[in-house]
């Protein structure tokens, strides 16, 4: 028994062909950033092979301005674009911040504007993962037993 034919139904209806994203070529963007740098580190999907790499400090002339959200959008640009030369047109972000048992946890300005320039420069962006080292009760923090006193 067939159904009846809707008004306006999609009778002859074809998918558009896909636009070029069966086939992504994908790579890591390891990032770090703390809040006297941003480095982008570009590798393939293994994470052995360097494709690019990139910093703050290669883009700007001023020691202060390195770890900037401008510095950091210009260097990931840089490197997303030597990595598009080498075939890379897709990406996995892995954010990494200074961390350990002194430094802070939370990654500096740059990391959000250098993943925010990936994906302009038109690198398909996967997963986005921090990737902090975390101390699992490792050295003991200085300030003596009572704290640092002000």
């Amino acid at each position: 028994m067939e159904r009846p034919q809707r008004s306006g139904s999609r009778q002859g209806y074809r998918p558009r062909p896909s636009q070029g994203h069966g086939n992504v070529r994908w790579g890591i963007a390891h990032i770090y950033s703390s809040y006297n740098n941003t480095i982008i580190h570009i590798t393939d999907i293994t994470g052995t092979e360097t494709l690019a790499i990139a910093s703050g400090g290669q883009v700007v002339k001023s020691d202060r301005l390195e770890s900037s959200p401008t510095a950091a959008m210009t260097a990931a640009k840089k490197a997303a674009e030597t990595a598009r030369e080498k075939g890379i047109n897709g990406i996995h972000v892995k954010i990494k911040a200074p961390g350990g048992h002194n430094g802070p946890s939370n990654p500096g300005p740059g990391a959000q504007a250098a993943v925010r320039a990936l994906s302009r420069v038109g690198l398909r962006i996967g997963i986005i993962e921090d990737v902090t080292p975390i101390p699992h009760d490792g050295c003991r923090k200085k300030g003596g037993k009572r704290g640092r006193r002000v």
